[in-house]
């Protein structure tokens, strides 16, 4: 149920806890995905030529509770790869994964454009994206709020609170095309900058991905 993100990441401090790991990936490490796998996709989903080697570039963690939490390794291939892990931190706690590609960044300019964007704009029984139907793939009717850190390669760390809503759309052979649509804040001294976030993106299977060292 839990997918996702883009932000502005803006460096802090160094910190001196490490940044998480899972399944080989790790912060500066490679992946390799399955290039058959993605052609075959390339003209049913969103995202276009996706690079087959990546190299993660940030890694970001989502607490969503006691039991449950998401692993993003960002690429410089403009996505990243999301590990969903249930009952710990090991590899055999994941249940899911993701590959994720942003689409479009949008800034959100003043409280009220804020708002409104959270109330009433996030959540739709459907969302159209340049003629791609998407339909509302959770029951809720707020989105869900969550706070992401987020490890640099500097090894500074930030966090971005985020409020999502998914959708999604079938394609051949059972796969689907998830749109994952996210409200972002980021706030920087004593002032914070809002943005709205479009990712889309499919499951991956055990063979699909591999890291690289």
């Amino acid at each position: 149920m839990f997918d996702w993100l883009k932000k502005k990441i803006q460096p802090a401090a160094p910190q001196t806890e490490p940044a998480p790991e899972v399944l080989g990936l790790r912060l500066g490490g490679g992946i390799e995905l399955d290039a058959l796998r993605l052609s075959l996709l390339e003209s049913q989903v969103t995202f276009e030529g996706a690079a087959s080697t990546q190299i993660i570039q940030a890694v970001g963690r989502v607490i969503l509770d006691e039991s449950h939490q998401l692993l993003r390794f960002y690429t410089d291939d403009d996505g990243f790869v999301q590990v969903l892990l249930s009952g710990g931190t090991t590899d055999d706690c994941v249940t899911e994964v993701k590959l994720w590609y942003f689409y479009r960044t949008t800034p959100v300019d003043g409280s009220k454009a804020w708002n409104t964007l959270l109330e009433t704009e996030l959540v739709q029984p459907e969302w159209d994206l340049d003629g791609r139907v998407f339909s509302k793939a959770w029951d809720n009717t707020r989105p869900v709020a969550m706070t992401e850190t987020t490890w640099l390669q500097n090894g500074s760390r930030s966090d971005t609170d985020q409020f999502v809503m998914l959708y999604e759309r079938a394609l051949d052979n059972d796969d689907a095309e998830i749109l994952m649509v996210a409200g972002e804040e980021k706030i920087t001294g004593n002032q914070a900058e809002h943005s709205l976030v479009l990712a889309t993106g499919i499951d991956l299977g055990p063979t699909d991905l591999r890291f690289v060292s």
